[in-house]
This record gives structure tokens, C-alpha cells and sequence, in this order.
């Protein structure tokens, strides 16, 4: 499953089921809804949100060079939440700046 979030403010993001339904509990959206809106009043609370859960995301902290040595590196490396994050926060501001709701479906 897909879930492709939309704005006229920005391009479309598109996240694999679980990543994008981890999205929408943290905006607080029901993130069993196949679609649904994010309104030009819940931009800020959502663009908020995401901000706090990717700050405590990197406050937990990555391993240092030299903690392992074994650990993987560049692409091989784990995505973190936090770097998950970006691309639909970019499409909340973009869509906040620009007065645009954004919607999603899930497909």
C-alpha cells in the first residue's frame, strides 16, 4: 500500500503503508482512513507535531563514528524517523505558506 499526500502548494509525497500511517498518528489523523484532508487550521498543529517528533527523533541520538565500527554506512544505513519526516513537513509548509490544504488516499 502507498499513501500520496497532496498539496497545489507542492509536488506529491508518496510513503510506503506503515511509514505514511505513522505519519498521520502523529498529525493526529485516524491513520486507518483510506483519505482525508488536512485543513488550513490543522497545518500549524500538524507542522508542529512533526517539528516535535523529529526533535525527539534526533535527540535520541545516532552512533558515532568509531562506536562501531561495523555498522553500516551511507545507503545501508537505517532511515531514522526523523529523516522520514522531511519530505511532509516541506509539503506542510509549503501548502501552510501558500494557503493550500493537503490531502491524502491511500492506494
Amino acid at each position: 500500500m502507498l499513501i500520496t499526500f497532496k498539496s497545489r502548494a507542492a509536488g506529491d509525497v508518496l510513503m510506503l503503508g506503515n511509514n505514511g500511517q505513522q505519519m498521520l498518528a502523529i498529525i493526529g489523523k485516524d491513520a486507518k482512513d483510506p483519505r482525508g484532508i488536512v485543513t488550513l487550521e490543522q497545518l500549524p498543529a500538524a507542522i508542529a507535531a512533526l517539528k516535535a517528533t523529529a526533535a525527539a527523533d534526533r535527540a535520541k541520538g545516532t552512533p558515532q563514528a568509531g562506536d562501531d565500527d561495523d555498522a553500516p554506512r551511507g545507503m545501508a544505513a537505517p532511515v531514522g524517523l526523523a529523516q522520514r519526516i522531511v519530505p511532509l513537513l516541506e509539503l506542510f509548509e509549503f501548502a501552510a505558506r501558500d494557503k493550500e490544504p493537503v490531502i491524502w488516499e491511500a492506494s
